[in-house]
């Protein structure tokens, strides 16, 4: 059995871990701890962990633009895959959106993380192709 329970700083350490065990997920800079202290600052409430026995084996992060949800990195170890932990993680976000007026979400996935695109499928979540995303970096932050 898991529980869950908001994202703090303090569990940063535990979660970076589990990110950098977990093939699909790209980390830069914007996930250093300073960063990621920032997120949680900015979006109270939104960012939650799974747990197993007291140790830290799944998380999900959420922010929000005043308009739409925007989820990054759910990861749930694979050992612990296939029990509904990333559907109740993804659940506690959306819900934590909707209490605040957002009721629609959006997220990224790598091309090359098809194991993410099958689970996002599966879901329910539609594959947006009627936009492109655009991105731009400073000169000289391009891990950013």
């Amino acid at each position: 059995m898991f529980t869950l329970r908001v994202m703090t700083i303090n569990d940063y350490d535990a979660v970076l871990d589990l990110m950098k065990r977990t093939p699909g997920i790209s980390l830069r800079n914007a996930d250093s701890q300073a960063a990621t202290a920032k997120y949680l600052e900015r979006n109270p409430g939104l960012s939650f962990v799974a747990q197993v026995a007291g140790v830290l084996v799944g998380c999900v992060m959420c922010g929000h633009d005043g308009r739409r949800g925007y989820l990054q990195h759910l990861v749930v170890l694979p050992e612990h895959r296939r029990q509904g932990m990333a559907t109740a993680l993804v659940e506690c976000c959306l819900s934590a959106l909707e209490q605040l007026g957002i009721f629609k979400c959006h997220l990224d996935v790598l091309k090359t993380n098809t194991c993410a695109a099958d689970y996002w499928s599966s879901r329910g979540w539609k594959l947006r192709t009627d936009i492109d995303r655009y991105s731009f970096t400073r000169p000289g932050n391009e891990n950013a």
